[in-house]
This record gives C-alpha cells, structure tokens and sequence, in this order.
C-alpha cells in the first residue's frame, strides 16, 4: 500500500442508535492518517457490504451497543464471502460479553474491542493487520 492510506469503513448495523463510540473511533483513525467512510446509524448487513465494496476499503470496523452482534458481525462475513470480498477483514467493537468474542472470533471476526479500549489499540490492530 506504498503511499496509499489505508481506508477503514466505519459501520453501525441494526437498530442500535447509540454512535457515539463509533464517531470517537472514526475520529481517531482519521487524526491517525486513516481514510475513514462512516455509515451512520441504522445499516443492514447487505448495506454495509455494499459500501465496502462500492468504497474499496481496505477493512471493516462494525459498533454494536444493542446485543445483536451474534447475527449481524457473522451475517457481514457471509455477505463478504457470497460477494467475493472476504479479503476485507472485519473488526468489532462495543458492548460484546466476553464469552461471545471467541464465537465472534471463529465465525471470522479478527479482532474485539470492548468499551474503554484505547483508540491507539485499534490504531496499532489496523496498521499491524491490514496490508
């Protein structure tokens, strides 16, 4: 990626409204040099991946704060994969139990950050992990 900045969708699936921690995070990829899209509140799985697609970003960040991430970060995977875009990597973020990370985690979900992670842990993920 040379002298291309690596572009990071930002993504709010469902019904969850609460987008304060995603704009946080948005925010600090984008001071971090990070082309950030953000898809505001409110998307389908379907919707999501089409962004990434049509935006050609380099990785998926998705925020879940209303319990429904057990369906909506595998049902993103899926899609990427049915799409042929299963080289973007996916990212969750938000209130996520503990026992649910490694489910998360096996269904493809490369990594979880949980509320009072660090911005800069998700800065250094990202610039370790995406190519």
């Amino acid at each position: 990626m040379s002298d291309k900045k690596i572009k990071v969708l930002v993504a709010k699936p469902g019904l969850d409204g609460h987008d304060r921690g995603a704009k946080i995070i948005a925010r600090g990829l984008r001071d971090a040099g990070f082309e950030v899209v953000y898809t505001g509140l409110h998307q389908t799985p379907e919707e999501i991946v089409a962004t990434a697609i049509q935006e050609d970003v380099d990785v998926i960040g998705v925020s879940s704060l209303a319990g429904a991430h057990m369906y909506l970060f595998p049902r993103i995977i899926e899609l990427l994969l049915e799409k042929g875009a299963d080289d973007i990597p996916v990212f969750g973020g938000g209130i996520i139990p503990e026992d649910d990370i490694p489910v998360l985690q096996r269904a493809g979900v490369k990594a979880i950050f949980t509320p009072g992670s660090p911005v800069a842990e998700t800065i250094n993920w990202i610039r370790e992990n995406v190519a």
